[in-house]
């Protein structure tokens, strides 16, 4: 069972990731409007990753015989003035999960909570790899900057190299 402390610590958790979810899908929907698919596709499957992990921690609560309660997800931000700007944006909303989930981490660890602890570890080391995955486009962007073949080209790669539907190349 949950101690009320932790439960309310994983439904705020549960919380983070479905806005983490809505932030992802919001800077899809972005991307779409300014024509990059590939940009666009991977931020529509990085909010697939998130709401993955909303729905990990909602079993979670309950195979452990807590409650879920669903909470308000504030609106997304919608325009940013470029990719750079919203991979940046992307990589401070994963800091910030990160240290989230470093939270929870010491929650369990206090309340003597072992399953919940081996629970999170899953999420630490997610963590990791995505802030390291979002650096690594930012990285790109920074190294193409406005240069229009050098986006045109890693929108292409971000799309796994396909024509995305409805492009031109399609």
């Amino acid at each position: 069972m949950l101690t009320a402390k932790t439960q309310q610590a994983l439904n705020d958790q549960l919380n983070a990731e479905l806005q983490a979810y809505y932030t992802y899908l919001s800077m899809s929907a972005y991307f779409e409007d300014q024509n990059l698919k590939g940009f666009a596709a991977w931020m529509r499957n990085h909010s697939n990753e998130e709401m993955m992990h909303a729905m990990k921690i909602y079993d979670f609560i309950n195979e452990r015989r807590g409650r879920v309660q669903l909470q308000t997800i504030p609106q997304p931000r919608i325009e940013w003035e470029s990719a750079l700007e919203a991979f940046e944006d992307a990589l401070k909303h994963e800091q910030h999960v990160t240290h989230l989930i470093n939270q929870l981490v010491e929650l369990s660890m206090q309340e003597n909570d072992y399953a919940t602890h081996s629970f999170l570890q899953w999420f630490v080391d997610e963590q990791v790899e995505e802030e390291a995955v979002v650096d690594d486009v930012i990285q790109d962007l920074r190294r193409v900057g406005d240069y229009g073949p050098g986006l045109f080209l890693l929108d292409r790669e971000l799309g796994g190299g396909q024509a995305q539907p409805g492009s031109a190349l399609a």
